[in-house]
């Protein structure tokens, strides 16, 4: 699963904007494959007093936390695409609302995840195919 842990000052997104930027996140892993209920986005705001960036407080910096459990990327090449369009999704709601950003993704062990019980199945597989067509997780 990916979880977007997205840190941002008060006021920075209306409702309407966390649900647009919640899909374009889900479209991301959405497009290769990955089940929509995978993706989980959550939006924290900061109040400035609360939120210091060398040292000076900040209310125009967004700090995202990225994990990554579904897949794990090894080839630097495709860790440098993934990271670009993880980049240019952002660049809506960071860059063009003149807001200062930075993200980092982690990525664990698929071995220590599981869904309402169950191992997640493997990429690609007819498993993980049938919890994208049902967007919720089934027994295989």
């Amino acid at each position: 699963m990916p979880l977007w842990q997205i840190h941002h000052p008060v006021g920075a997104y209306s409702e309407q904007d966390k649900r647009a930027f919640a899909t374009d996140i889900t479209a991301i892993y959405t497009a290769v494959g990955l089940p929509a209920f995978y993706v989980v986005v959550l939006f924290h705001e900061v109040p400035a007093a609360d939120y210091y960036v060398g040292g000076e407080p900040s209310d125009a910096t967004v700090r995202i936390v990225v994990k990554h459990l579904a897949r794990h990327l090894d080839d630097p090449d495709r860790r440098r695409v993934m990271t670009e369009r993880l980049d240019a999704t952002l660049h809506p709601y960071t860059r063009d609302r003149k807001l200062h950003w930075e993200f980092h993704v982690e990525e664990s062990p698929r071995d220590l995840w599981m869904i309402a019980g169950l191992w997640p199945p493997d990429p690609g597989t007819d498993a993980e195919r049938a919890w994208a067509e049902a967007n919720r997780p089934l027994p295989y």
